[in-house]
């Protein structure tokens, strides 16, 4: 018998859980360093261009709502070819925060200055995670999927106690810090102590400290599908309410976080910023002991609370795969009592694991993640736009008006993010794409290649447009890590015009398949009336 399901407030605490994860404990500390009190504007740009991109796949996700509908938007309107390789960065984007969260956790055990916790500093050496750490970083993986591996309710219970420490820590990190200093000056009195490294550092920070990795982590929501009540306006709320929430405690946080710094750390430069522990580590300089025990306990529970969100999401991910018929049946195998993907949380853990052997710390795997998360977005307004050309009368319960300007404007500012990981990131997404490929064309031939003229073209304009950032990132700005041949910020303007233009070959390129019959078939049980 299928379990109970989400119901609204498990579904925010299931967002909040994902997305205050361990950027709280880094992100202030990184987008400080780079923006300097910019970095507030900085939380709020992304916070709102994070939005825009989330409405687009509210639309889509209240219209489909399934497990792991990530992994299957594309193929309903562009066939099972561009399907697989959005499906594929999808899950990578989802899995790959399962070993970032258990190293994350790993490496703030290692910094705990306690002497009963002496052992655990030979968890980390020389930035990496030694063979201690590399064991306890596959505990934590497996305390993922276990608590995954029974009941969504129980799972949610879990998930519930967590979400709250997570938000309730941060509070109380604010408020005992504001309370033993806070200084205004820190902002500054003009316009060159506010941002001192100019206006291009703001978008350096949204894709390089953690900005846009906290919040994208939204579709954890998407991903849960019909484990949601009413999924046709719980999804929509659960997705508003969890990104709201997480902005406002985000932006305080960098608030506090600037204001906090004694001079003597702002008069060595905002680029001097080094914290491995940055809250707990401030907590310290100004003497609130109790505070640095309650954020280092927090920094431990923060990524666990992660892990155990994104365990689900990456095993729905996986598990939904094979309806695409490009990958082995057993990996949906969900036949147990509690319908839930346990052949795909074993794959997963394993996966998780061989990516922890493979890339030792947090950063490394933030990469891998960053990539895969911004290729896997570009698909929302392609699919939303392509959905409206294709099926104008399909179920929407959640209807976005003017998508005719919201789609190029979503997957223009999707490319500028590519663009603002800085070069070479963006050579390292076509990587990504490439590793999924051969499994896709062995069941391809095994079924005969079926329609595939029209899978190639419907596929092409995203290897154009990946080469093309690739290209603009190379010969792009300095601030961006490209050679200054197109300066900021007219790089900028030659991502939007050449991003705008892929985007309406993206929708053109769409044709009706089987697919698209699949999903007309799921929307037609879409209730209407759940308000």
């Amino acid at each position: 018998m299928r379990d109970k399901k989400l119901n609204l407030f498990s579904t925010v605490m299931f967002g909040l859980s994902a997305i205050v994860g361990s950027g709280w404990m880094f992100g202030s500390s990184q987008a400080a360093q780079i923006a300097g009190p910019a970095a507030i504007i900085s939380w709020i740009v992304g916070a709102l261009l994070v939005a825009m991109i989330a409405m687009v796949y509210v639309e889509i996700g209240t219209m489909f709502p399934e497990e792991g509908a990530m992994s299957r938007f594309t193929m309903y309107t562009h066939g099972s070819l561009l399907g697989h390789i959005f499906s594929w960065a999808n899950w990578i984007s989802l899995l790959a925060i399962l070993p970032i969260e258990a190293v994350a956790a790993t490496q703030y055990m290692s910094t705990w200055p306690w002497k009963w916790a002496e052992w655990m500093h030979g968890f980390m050496k020389g930035g990496q995670l030694t063979a201690q750490g590399i064991m306890m970083a596959a505990v934590m993986i497996i305390v993922f999927t276990l608590i995954n591996y029974g009941s969504v309710t129980l799972m949610a219970k879990f998930n519930n106690f967590i979400s709250v420490l997570k938000i309730v820590v941060p509070l109380i990190t604010m408020v005992a810090l504001v309370a033993a200093h806070f200084d205004l000056g820190n902002l500054g009195s003009s316009a060159q102590e506010f941002m001192p490294n100019g206006t291009a550092s703001i978008f350096v920070a949204i894709g390089s400290a953690g900005i846009i990795y906290s919040y994208v982590a939204f579709q954890t929501v998407i991903n849960l599908g019909n484990d949601i009540n009413k999924p046709s306006v719980n999804i929509r709320r659960g997705i508003i309410l969890s990104l709201l929430i997480s902005a406002l405690i985000y932006i305080a946080l960098q608030i506090v976080f600037i204001g906090a710094l004694p001079k003597s750390i702002i008069n060595a430069g905002w680029s001097h910023i080094s914290f491995n522990s940055p809250f707990a580590n401030l907590a310290i300089l100004l003497n609130i002991y109790w505070l640095s025990t309650l954020i280092y306990f927090a920094a431990f529970i923060s990524p666990i609370g992660s892990g155990i969100a994104f365990a689900s999401s990456a095993s729905k991910s996986l598990s939904s795969m094979p309806k695409n018929k490009h990958l082995p049946m057993f990996l949906g195998k969900s036949d147990n009592k509690y319908n839930t993907p346990r052949v795909a949380l074993l794959v997963n853990c394993v996966v998780s694991f061989l990516l922890v052997l493979m890339f030792k710390n947090w950063s490394l795997l933030s990469r891998v993640v960053a990539a895969s998360t911004l290729i896997s977005l570009l698909s929302g307004p392609v699919v939303a736009g392509s959905l409206r050309k294709m099926g104008p009368n399909l179920r929407r319960s959640t209807k976005i008006k003017g998508m005719h300007i919201l789609g190029p404007i979503v997957f223009d500012l999707i490319s500028l993010a590519i663009y603002w990981s800085m070069f070479p990131t963006t050579v390292e997404v076509i990587g990504i794409i490439i590793v999924g490929l051969p499994i896709y064309f062995i069941y391809d031939y095994r079924r005969g290649f079926r329609e595939f003229k029209q899978k190639l073209y419907a596929s092409l304009w995203l290897i154009v447009h990946l080469v093309g950032l690739s290209l603009i990132s190379w010969i792009g700005s300095s601030q961006f890590g490209g050679a200054n041949i197109v300066k900021y910020p007219l790089d900028f303007l030659a991502i939007i015009i050449f991003s705008t233009v892929m985007y309406y070959w993206a929708i053109n390129s769409h044709y009706y398949s089987g697919y698209f019959d699949d999903a007309k078939d799921l929307n037609d049980t879409v209730h209407m009336d759940d308000d």
